[in-house]
């Protein structure tokens, strides 16, 4: 990662509670980096709905757990790294529910696809967890 510079590095406790403070971090961040109005919307939006899905699904909704957010900026892009503490996640599983199927929930993965520019597992940290990648690109 040449010429990327670490915005902020958080860490914080598997509550849902916990997630407005994170959504104004991830506001303040993407503003830094300069990104538009809608660009910024969708990386909290994103941020968000991850967070919430390794809370929901990784922790079973367990306060206890840690979540730890890095977001680096790029030349070119915005990068947020979320590292959990949890079991390995079967990314074979990961799917969002059917869009006909009008319900709340279950549409983090979509949002997320259709928010972000990239986003993936990177290889499992020593120490177990899961890292979770997602990139918006700075246009």
């Amino acid at each position: 990662m040449e010429n990327a510079d670490q915005l902020v590095c958080l860490s914080f406790a598997s509550r849902p509670n916990r997630l407005k403070l994170l959504r104004c971090v991830i506001r303040d961040a993407a503003d830094l980096a300069g990104l538009d109005s809608d660009a910024t919307d969708a990386v909290v939006l994103a941020v968000n709905e991850a967070c919430m899905n390794i809370i929901q699904h990784s922790y079973k909704m367990k306060p206890d757990g840690r979540i730890e957010i890095e977001v680096v900026q790029e030349p070119d892009a915005l990068v947020f790294r979320l590292r959990d503490y949890a079991g390995s996640v079967d990314i074979e599983m990961l799917r969002s529910r059917n869009l006909d199927d009008i319900r709340p929930g279950g549409l983090g993965v979509h949002l997320i696809d259709c928010l972000m520019d990239e986003y993936g597992f990177l290889e499992s940290p020593q120490g177990g967890g899961n890292i979770f990648e997602m990139k918006k690109f700075i246009r």
